[in-house]
């Protein structure tokens, strides 16, 4: 039985390490796509990787947290939400900025403009109000996208992009 349990273990290491080429893969694929579109649109690389890729690197995320939502499992719904904020935030952008020392051909930083700043504070404001109450409704998740809208639509016009 132990043997066996060892094997299992072993075969879905196995497609763990496939997925994560296989994402790894997608990712360039993405990121190669992106830069000639995002030159022909005129998109600047702060609205890129603010609005952009923050949706499509979280696709998955957000999908879940509709599901659940749809199934009135808001908790559930608000904490895929913020917990896939807070990887992001604490463990994701943080790794990514160690390794690119050693693998990308120019080292990742934190330097953040003013304006990136300013709305990742926002963000974790609002975000901390409207989860204080512990409830939600529609009229919340409206304001939040109204407010994700309005952030986007900063970040598209800022000039010289950051």
């Amino acid at each position: 039985m132990r043997q066996g349990g060892r094997r299992a273990g072993a075969a879905w290491l196995g497609v763990l390490a496939v997925a994560t080429v296989l994402v790894a893969v997608l990712s360039e694929v993405l990121v190669s796509a992106l830069v000639p579109a995002a030159r022909a649109l005129g998109l600047n690389q702060v609205f890129i990787g603010m609005v952009v890729l923050a949706i499509s690197s979280n696709a998955a995320e957000h999908l879940s947290a509709v599901r659940v939502a749809r199934h009135d499992r808001m908790d559930l719904a608000v904490g895929i939400a913020l917990g896939s904020s807070i990887q992001i935030a604490l463990f994701v952008a943080p790794f990514f900025v160690l390794i690119s020392r050693w693998i990308a051909p120019q080292p990742m930083d934190f330097a953040f403009s003013l304006q990136e700043v300013a709305a990742v504070g926002a963000a974790v404001l609002i975000a901390g109000q409207v989860a204080s109450d512990g409830e939600s409704n529609w009229l919340e998740g409206v304001q939040l996208l109204a407010v994700y809208a309005i952030l986007a639509a900063a970040f598209y016009f800022l000039p010289g992009g950051g």
